[in-house]
């Protein structure tokens, strides 16, 4: 079982960014993190928690660093007889917003994984971009997480942004690789609805083949690709389960969660949250649901797609994927050897 936290707390709003996040709310801090403790009590009964039971937790947002480690501590005082002994806590963070003692607060409380929005080193870039953080701060906050004693440390990129140039981007590759990491995210800028970006269509600018460079020279780094924007030499438990399709507990506002066949929302208000953090609408997937989720995550991802999901004439056409390698099959497992071509893949299987 897995524990996602939302922080929806900003210091500053991304010109590209559509999370559940606000950056004029930061007077509900307290009040908010006290509703969450409550739809987390709720939650562990609803999933029937058992001790021991809770495989990962992810902290995200939103930037968790704009929340203090002492309005974490009840949560972790709550979860600490349901984690399992070796679990994975990762928090999300920001340069600007982790400084060295909130490093060191979460730290102690258990927190063993910092996931960083670095997004590029380029100065210019990060203010397009509308960064609250500059080249130095994100170098900094990576080299103290180091020091305070996190050895699993990942960043994001963002690439495909109108005047990325290969020279600007394998600059952000080496530096991120000077830095104390063992996991690494790129992601191609997307213009979403709602966004500061959405009248600037043109401010994203993806090519395939500047994607497959992109991908190309991280691997060279000595990281591989365990899904679709995920490298490193450690893979995220986390992450991994997702594309396993395992059951994730989904706390805060606009989170979401997923229990057998129904989903969870609660809703993503930050008053109306506080004010009842159990108002929390469902959705019910079928076995039809279900089944094509498993199929594209498989394909985005190495957890690949068991054959036994597949219809009699999808078999059929994976086999003609097989003969043109477009999928490896191993046992009962078909991979897909290029995450590029997973929506692709998946849709010449299903439709």
């Amino acid at each position: 079982m897995l524990l996602y936290l939302h922080i929806p707390f900003c210091d500053s709003k991304c010109s590209y960014c559509a999370f559940n996040s606000y950056v004029d709310k930061f007077h509900l801090k307290a009040a908010y993190m006290q509703a969450l403790l409550a739809q987390l009590k709720h939650e562990l009964q609803r999933f029937n928690a058992k001790y021991n039971s809770i495989e990962t937790i992810f902290i995200g947002g939103g930037t968790p660093s704009t929340v203090a480690p002492e309005l974490y501590k009840d949560i972790f005082i709550l979860l600490k007889p349901y984690l399992i002994a070796d679990i994975e806590i990762t928090s999300e963070a920001n340069p600007n917003s982790a400084t060295y003692e909130w490093l060191v607060g979460m730290y102690k409380l258990g927190v063993n994984r910092i996931s960083f929005g670095v997004q590029s080193f380029d100065a210019t870039k990060l203010k397009v971009l509308n960064r609250a953080h500059t080249p130095e701060m994100a170098k900094e906050a990576l080299l103290n997480a180091a020091n305070v004693g996190f050895t699993n440390l990942s960043l994001d990129l963002i690439y495909a942004t109108l005047g990325d140039t290969k020279e600007l981007l394998q600059k952000d590759i080496d530096t991120a690789f000077s830095l104390p990491i063992n996991h690494l995210s790129a992601y191609a800028l997307t213009i979403e609805e709602g966004t500061a970006f959405e009248s600037r269509p043109q401010m994203s600018s993806e090519q395939l083949s500047l994607t497959t460079w992109i991908f190309e020279a991280i691997k060279k780094h000595g990281f591989s690709q365990y899904e679709i924007s995920n490298f490193g030499t450690y893979q995220s438990t986390h992450n991994l389960g997702y594309w396993h399709y395992t059951d994730y507990m989904g706390v805060g506002a606009g989170a979401v969660g997923k229990l057998n066949s129904t989903r969870f929302y609660p809703t993503p208000d930050i008053e109306k949250y506080i004010e009842n953090p159990l108002d929390i609408s469902q959705e019910d997937l079928s076995q039809e649901d279900q089944r094509i989720e498993k199929i594209f995550l498989g394909l985005r991802s190495c957890v690949g797609v068991d054959i036994k999901l597949l219809e009699n004439e999808e078999r059929k056409r994976a086999s003609i994927l097989i003969k043109e390698k477009k999928l490896i099959q191993k046992g009962d497992i078909l991979y897909n050897p290029d995450y590029l071509l997973a929506d692709e893949i998946a849709l010449f299987l299903t439709s």
